[in-house]
């Protein structure tokens, strides 16, 4: 089974383009959902004793937890340290899951996949990009964007221009969702002549 490590930049049209692959009929385990999962059941616990006051009735309040995190930026390492393990398992527990039903593929969806070092738990790394000016353009359209927190989140991310110099594959999201589509299936493809290539040669 060959693992696909999805990522791109905020309002690159990573989300997007894991839809499109889901539509191919590939498994797709989307890391956020774990998290926002998370937020609702192990990882509350552990998160309060780390940021008092930042749960509700046994709920992370992600925004009494944003602001925990602007105060002071080594904030999100103890963060991370706390949910990254956590994500981890489901992670497992999902490609064992799909290995097991014989997939062909399977990908993780996985926003900060070289910030993480993730990148060493796949096989091949699809980055998701666009021009600067659609990104902008995207983000700052969301409910409550502000550009303050658009650059803090830029902050934490990798250059584009770097993840895209570290990817496999490439899927520009800037032409539209049919041609975003047309180039997963494109990349569907070319793994499997070389999944093929490489059985042919074993």
């Amino acid at each position: 089974m060959i693992v696909i490590g999805l990522t791109g930049s905020i309002g690159m049209g990573k989300t997007t383009t894991a839809k499109l692959f889901a539509e191919e009929g590939i498994p797709v385990l989307d890391s956020d959902e774990i998290v926002h999962g998370l937020y609702r059941a192990e990882a509350v616990a552990l998160i309060e004793a780390a940021f008092p006051g930042t749960t509700v009735s046994g709920t992370v309040d992600r925004q009494k937890l944003g602001d925990a995190l602007r105060k002071n930026p080594a904030n999100f390492t103890r963060l991370e340290a706390i949910v990254h393990p956590l994500v981890r398992k489901r992670q497992e527990a999902f490609l064992a899951e799909a290995e097991k039903d014989g997939r062909q593929f399977a990908v993780l969806d996985i926003p900060l996949l070289f910030e993480t070092a993730a990148e060493s738990r796949v096989d091949k790394v699809v980055v998701v990009s666009c021009a600067p000016e659609i990104q902008r353009e995207r983000v700052l359209s969301r409910p409550g964007m502000t550009q303050e927190k658009f650059e803090m989140i830029l902050a934490r991310q990798m250059p584009d221009a770097e993840k895209r110099r570290r990817a496999d594959f490439i899927v520009d999201s800037g032409n539209g969702v049919e041609a975003a589509r047309d180039q997963v299936k494109g990349i569907l493809q070319k793994l499997a002549a070389e999944s093929r290539r490489g059985e042919k040669n074993a």
